[in-house]
């Protein structure tokens, strides 16, 4: 009887070893930690993307956001928005051989046609280029909500 509790006790150890080691592996998997869960949440309900797709689009989107304005602009987006700089190193990089810019903006709806340029990255995260368009609306209340009206407005004004 001894033995077979014995046997069961390292049996349980063991399991609880592994499943911890699991678990801190994981999480030094770059990718798997969400640097911003709200706007992720966000994202995947609305859209119904997994939650890597957010990560990478939204990481696309305010890195082209970046570009399009000054330092202290981006700097009011970036201050609302938990986990900025997680967002855009999760941003995935332009593949050689992509479709140009100018062939994948035909692809992208209505009134955001600087979002071409994320298009290849879109691509990347298996989703649609015209997918871009649809992050922007539920990204700019995000900012709003966050950072108000003038806040959102820049991100909506460097992506038109």
């Amino acid at each position: 009887m001894r033995y077979q509790i014995r046997l069961a006790f390292s049996a349980v150890s063991l399991t609880l070893l592994l499943l911890l080691l699991s678990a801190s592996t994981a999480a030094q998997v770059p990718g798997l930690k969400n640097p911003s869960p709200e706007l992720v949440g966000q994202l995947t309900k609305s859209l119904s993307i997994k939650p890597e797709q957010a990560i990478g689009g939204a990481g696309a989107i305010f890195g082209l956001t970046k570009t399009r304005l000054k330092p202290d602009e981006f700097g009011q987006i970036a201050k609302v928005v938990p986990g900025m700089d997680g967002l855009l190193g999760a941003a995935p990089k332009p593949k050689e051989g992509s479709m140009d810019v100018a062939s994948m903006a035909s692809m992208i709806p209505g009134k955001y046609g600087r979002l071409a340029q994320v298009a290849g990255a879109f691509q990347s995260l298996g989703l649609s280029p015209s997918m871009a368009a649809k992050f922007v609306p539920v990204m700019s209340k995000f900012v709003q909500v966050k950072g108000g009206d003038k806040v959102a407005g820049l991100l909506t004004g460097a992506l038109k």
